[in-house]
Formats: C-alpha cells, sequence, structure tokens
C-alpha cells in the first residue's frame, strides 16, 4: 500500500498557516506597560470593576497593584456570593476609591461574572471602564499605557492576553500552547482590523482577564444584559462592540499577570473543557471536522515518521519542522526554550481530548461549572 501521501494534507495546512498574510502564529500584537515616570496619565476617568467569588488567596495581591496603579482610580469590588474571606480581606487593602458591593444572588439565565460585572456596572460614573478579574496583578503603568492605546487609536475597546501562570511542568508544557491555539482560532489582525474589512468582520476577540471598554461603547450593546449567558464571554463582548460599529484590539503582554494556580493536568483540563465545545457551538458536525483536521495536522505527521519510505518521512519530517517553527515566536514570548515546540504535535492531541470531554459532558447533560457553580449548555 502507497503511504507516500499520508503527511502531505498536514505539509500543505501548515504552510498555508505559515504563509497567511496576517500571521496568526505572530506575537506582534503586544502592548506592555510604559513604566516612565515622567509620563504621568490621570486616571480619574476609570472605573475598574472586578467580579470576585472566594478569592481570598489572590485578592490582596490584585488590589495592591491596583494601589500602584495610580491614587485617582477608582474601582468596584463585586463580592458574588463568596463562602470564604474575600470581602474581609479587601477591606483591610485599604484603597481609598475602593467600593465593595455585595453581589446579590445569580438569576436564572446569568452567568456569574456577567451578573457581578451588571451589577458593578451601575456603580461605574466614568467614560472608561476596566474588566479585571480578581486574579491579575498589574504592572506599574499598565492602565495607563491602555488608556493611551485606547484614545490615541480612537478604540472602543482594548485587550490583553494576561501572561499566564508557568511554574508547574503542566503549566510549562500546556499554558504556551493555550495561547497559540487562541490565536490561531482568533488571529489578533483580524480581529483588530475593522470590520468593513476582508475577513475581519468575522473574527472579534477579547481576553476577559483584562479588558478596558467605554462606558458608551458598553451602554450602546446594552450591557452586560447582551451576553449574560454566554459562557466565552470576551470574545462575545468583542464581537458584539465590533458588529454594533466599534473598534476593537487585543494584544499579548508580559505586564498583565495572572496567578491563577494550574498545577495539575486535571485542572488545566477542566478548564479547557469548560468551554471547548462552546467554542464549536455546541455543534456535532463541527466537532467531527475539527476531530479530522486536528488527526490531519497532528497525528498523521507523526504516524508517517514512522512508516517505511523516503518520501513520507522528509514529507513528516518538513511538516513537523514547520508546524513547531510557527510555534516558536509564542515560546521565545514567554521565554520558554524552543525544544519545547517538538511538544506540539503531542499537545495538539491532548487539546483534542480535552475537546471531547467537553462534548461528552455537554452530551451527558452534566454542561460546564465554574466556581461551584453549574451552567446548562
Amino acid at each position: 500500500m502507497e503511504y507516500s501521501l499520508l503527511a502531505l494534507p498536514g505539509l500543505v495546512i501548515w504552510s498555508l498557516i505559515l504563509c497567511l498574510p496576517w500571521r496568526p502564529w505572530s506575537t506582534r500584537e503586544s502592548l506592555d506597560a510604559n513604566v516612565d515616570e515622567s509620563n504621568k496619565t490621570d486616571l480619574s476617568q476609570i472605573t475598574v470593576l472586578i467580579p470576585a467569588r472566594n478569592e481570598a488567596e489572590v485578592i490582596a495581591e490584585t488590589l495592591a497593584s491596583l494601589k500602584r496603579q495610580d491614587k485617582s482610580l477608582k474601582i468596584v469590588l463585586i463580592d458574588d456570593q463568596s463562602d470564604d474571606n474575600t470581602s474581609n480581606i479587601a477591606h483591610q487593602a485599604r484603597l481609598k476609591n475602593l467600593n465593595i458591593i455585595t453581589g446579590a444572588p445569580l438569576p436564572e439565565g446569568w452567568s456569574g461574572k456577567l451578573w457581578a460585572l451588571e451589577q458593578g456596572r451601575k456603580y461605574a460614573d466614568t467614560e472608561i471602564i476596566l474588566l479585571l478579574d480578581a486574579d491579575i496583578t498589574l504592572v506599574p503603568g499598565t492602565i495607563a499605557s491602555l488608556y493611551q492605546k485606547l484614545n490615541s487609536e480612537q478604540l472602543d475597546l482594548v485587550s490583553l492576553m494576561a501572561f499566564l501562570r508557568m511554574n508547574s511542568f503542566w503549566e510549562i508544557f500546556l499554558m504556551p500552547a493555550f495561547i497559540y491555539f487562541f490565536k490561531l482560532l482568533y488571529p489578533f489582525h483580524l480581529s483588530n482590523a475593522s470590520s468593513d474589512t476582508l475577513f475581519s468582520k468575522h473574527v472579534a476577540a477579547a481576553a476577559g482577564g483584562c479588558i478596558l471598554v467605554r462606558k458608551e461603547a458598553l451602554e450602546k450593546i446594552g450591557g452586560f444584559t447582551a451576553l449574560k449567558d454566554s459562557l466565552i464571554d470576551d470574545c462575545t463582548l468583542a464581537r458584539k462592540i465590533k458588529t454594533s460599529g466599534g473598534q476593537t484590539w487585543i494584544g499579548l503582554t508580559h505586564s498583565v499577570l495572572s496567578h491563577r494556580k494550574y498545577d495539575s493536568l486535571q485542572t488545566i483540563w477542566n478548564m479547557v473543557a469548560r468551554t471547548a465545545y462552546t467554542q464549536l457551538h455546541y455543534s456535532p458536525l463541527l466537532l467531527l471536522l475539527c476531530t479530522l483536521i486536528m488527526l490531519i495536522i497532528f497525528v498523521l505527521p507523526l504516524i508517517s515518521l514512522f512508516l517505511s519510505g523516503f518520501t513520507i518521512k522528509i514529507t513528516a519530517l518538513l511538516t513537523i519542522l514547520i508546524m513547531a517553527t510557527t510555534y516558536l515566536p509564542t515560546l521565545k514570548f514567554y521565554e520558554r526554550s524552543p525544544a519545547w515546540s517538538i511538544t506540539l504535535p503531542l499537545i495538539g492531541i491532548i487539546y483534542l481530548l480535552m475537546t471531547w470531554t467537553s462534548a461528552l459532558r455537554y452530551i451527558s447533560g452534566s454542561g460546564s461549572s465554574w466556581k461551584q457553580r453549574q451552567y446548562s449548555s
């Protein structure tokens, strides 16, 4: 039987990904804090909304980082029915402009984070709102840099993909690839282009950990009510603002740091499985198509390496080389060894299994869970 063409489809796909003009593998879309002390920015027109549910372990560090941004910054922390010491620890931060509100019980049809943000939105009387996750710390000057980006380019939403924690083996192994795959699904260049540009009108992305948005643009789409049941709320928010005529921008950064721990394979697996099938719109057809593509680009090149025949081995090696090349910019950005690039086929297979876990959980009726809450799909 002739196997020489077995790896060819993968080679074609990876070559196309490498040569796409919008370069989804690139890290060129990035923004870091301007720490120049001579360039002070007045942040009095910004209100930070922090939804916090059982975040006692991380909230003190998050608030401390906000204290180093600017004294005029207004902060609203929504204690979302926590049963730990979140609120007391937040009070101990002694921030002058901190307003801690107790969130109401979660209504039917809302996700917890969006319900908390909608409650906090009513306390925001500034022109700009920063949506910040409770496990995020900001390097001094980060909010000022975001604000300058928003104003200088007349944007309606600016978002930064947090620098994920990479301490444990599984975090180092899988987290850079999480960002890499996100950029393949939502190419930042297309997302950042205006909606009247070819292809870009179908792509909108944001990273929920850190989003600076104009209050007017948020109100134009109906606030968080417009996406109240969305499990991928960040990209949904960006899409709604973009389709309403707004302009969005997303980039990578070293200045927004996530301290959420994913020490084990199981915690990362559950994190991905929570929304992977949602990305596929709960479609069995899209799941099968995704599986087919993942098998072609990750599994067949690996199998081809162990088959006899010079042509198929060279094709497989070239495929894996191009694949690894596209992963190198992400590894460099996160200061990881280039050697990790050769693990991408295995990582791809693991993420495919996570996607199937997400689908099977949906089919079984268990839906998604987060922070001790269960969401039906």
